[in-house]
This record gives C-alpha cells, sequence and structure tokens, in this order.
C-alpha cells in the first residue's frame, strides 16, 4: 500500500534545484553588490576640515602638486604638512571658524588627522611618480576633483581594473567620459583637459609615452 503520494517523489530534485538557484543567487550578490565597484566607488568620508577641492583646484585654479608636493617623487602622493596650508592661510581667511583645526594644528604642532579617502590593499604596490612619468594623470584615477566639494572615490581601485588599463591604455575610459590614459606630461594636473584638445606637438607626444609604456600584467609588477 502506498501512503506518500507519487509527487512526493520529486522533493529531492525541487529541493536540489532551489539550493542550486538559492546558491546562485547568493553568489551572485556576493560578487556584485561587495565588489570594489560598490564597495569603494562613492566613499566619501567627512574630514576634520571642511576642505573644498572645488575651490581651491577648480576655481582658484591651483594645481594638485601644490599641495601633494611629493607626488612626482614618491610612492605616495601624501597629504598636506599644516605649513602648506598656512602659507595661504596666515593671511588669508585667518579668523574662519572652519580653519580653527588649521591653526590650531600650526599652534600645537600636532598634524591634522585627514581621513584617508583612496585606499590600495598593503599587498598591492603603486607608485604614484612611475604613473606620472609615463603620462598617466590624476583624473584618470581621481576624477573631476576640481568639481568636487567632498572628495569621493571615482574608480574601483580593484586588480581587474588595474589590469584594463595596463592591457590597453588608449582604450581606457577616464571617470570623465574622456578615453585614453596617456597624455602629455604638461597636462598631467590639467583636469579639465580632453585628448580632443591635443595640439600637433601633444599628440606627438602621447604617441611616444604610448610606444614606450609597458605596463606590468604579470603578479609581480604589482605584488612584491
Amino acid at each position: 500500500m502506498q501512503i506518500f503520494p507519487k509527487s512526493l517523489n520529486y522533493l529531492p530534485l525541487v529541493a536540489a534545484l532551489g539550493v542550486a538557484i538559492g546558491g546562485g543567487v547568493a553568489t551572485f550578490v556576493v560578487v556584485y553588490y561587495f565588489s570594489p565597484r560598490n564597495l569603494q566607488v562613492g566613499y566619501e568620508p567627512e574630514q576634520p576640515v571642511p576642505y573644498s577641492h572645488r575651490l581651491h583646484a577648480g576655481q582658484l585654479g591651483m594645481d594638485c602638486r601644490y599641495c601633494h608636493a611629493n607626488v612626482e617623487r614618491s610612492q605616495e602622493a601624501m597629504v598636506p604638512p599644516t605649513q602648506t596650508c598656512m602659507g595661504c592661510h596666515s593671511l588669508v581667511k585667518t579668523e574662519s571658524a572652519r580653519l580653527a583645526p588649521v591653526r590650531e594644528s600650526w599652534e600645537t604642532g600636532d598634524p591634522i588627522e585627514w581621513v584617508r579617502v583612496h585606499n590600495i590593499p598593503d599587498h598591492a604596490y603603486f607608485a604614484h611618480d612611475v604613473h606620472l612619468a609615463a603620462g598617466v594623470g590624476c583624473v584618470s584615477c581621481h576624477g573631476r576633483v576640481d568639481q568636487m566639494e567632498v572628495v569621493s572615490v571615482q574608480t574601483p581601485l580593484s586588480m581587474g581594473w588595474c589590469l584594463d588599463c595596463h592591457r590597453n591604455p588608449g582604450e581606457y575610459e577616464n571617470p570623465d567620459g574622456t578615453v585614453g590614459a596617456i597624455r602629455p606630461l604638461s597636462r598631467i594636473t590639467d583636469l579639465d583637459w580632453s585628448p580632443e584638445e591635443a595640439t600637433e606637438a601633444e599628440s606627438a607626444e602621447m604617441r611616444g609615452l604610448m610606444a614606450r609604456a609597458v605596463p606590468p600584467e604579470n603578479c609581480a609588477g604589482c605584488h612584491r
């Protein structure tokens, strides 16, 4: 005598199918939503001093290297010391409440505790000086910071993202929509410049930089 209906014979198959579908959905959610593109892009931490890149780099036209002075000579771009800020603000907006932490830092000698915005894993080696010397501009990784009131992460900074550019820097799409990671060395910090504006001399320089560019694609190039 059959106690259970025959339809129960399909129960293991249905259960297995449910597990497979559920596992696939869970994997997609983890891979997609927990990827650097979703976890890092858009990260915009609050800083101890409300520094406006839109004002300084945009409206005032300050060169990135005025504050990030070591970027052409060092692996790190470095945040500016208080002395750099006071070079202007000992005379400009000397009573501003927003700049009180800067004045306090200058008086006490304690550095301002800026919050790091762009984080690269410790096991990955990235050198700002090497990239700038190769013709990679600030905008390719950081976007149009001259339009940002508060700086935010514009690119995933993941291994796949790096390799996409290393394999074909000429076709890399910058955060501002322009194409090509290589630009003339005189335009490295010109965030508003576009390859379409290149003069004949600049185009020739870019072709030379592209010809000499040999970005590493092997593990040892970035993991040392």
